[in-house]
């Protein structure tokens, strides 16, 4: 697995930006069981709706900030948002974007086996 717990400048702006608007500090409480920064993930397409995004994609579990419970009144119980950095930039099923990163609910989340070395 690839190691990117180290922040790099774009990734402290990013996180700098992100506790300005949310007016508080990023957790970096890691929970346990969750999937570990530098997890390759695809964010898949929901079943039932055509969204969250316009398409299937590879990227990233991201450092930025741990994973937290969701409170979105929708959210599955104990299910996670993740901070993911995308592959290629993205957009959502409403055509805003292009993303490189966003905050992603587990349940958008495959995990992606990493290649024997």
């Amino acid at each position: 697995m690839t190691d990117s717990s180290d922040p790099v400048p774009e990734d402290v702006g990013d996180r700098e930006a992100m506790e300005h608007i949310l007016g508080r500090p990023l957790s970096q409480a890691w929970p346990t069981g969750a999937l570990a920064p530098g997890s390759r993930v695809t964010v898949v397409r929901d079943q039932d709706w055509d969204g969250p995004w316009q398409a299937e994609f590879a990227g990233t579990i991201d450092a930025m900030g741990a994973p937290e419970p969701t409170t979105h009144t929708q959210a599955l119980r104990g299910e996670l948002l993740y901070w993911v950095t995308f592959d290629e930039s993205q957009y959502d099923c409403d055509g805003a974007g292009p993303y490189r990163k966003a905050q992603i609910r587990s349940r958008y989340l495959r995990a992606e086996q990493e290649p024997e070395a």
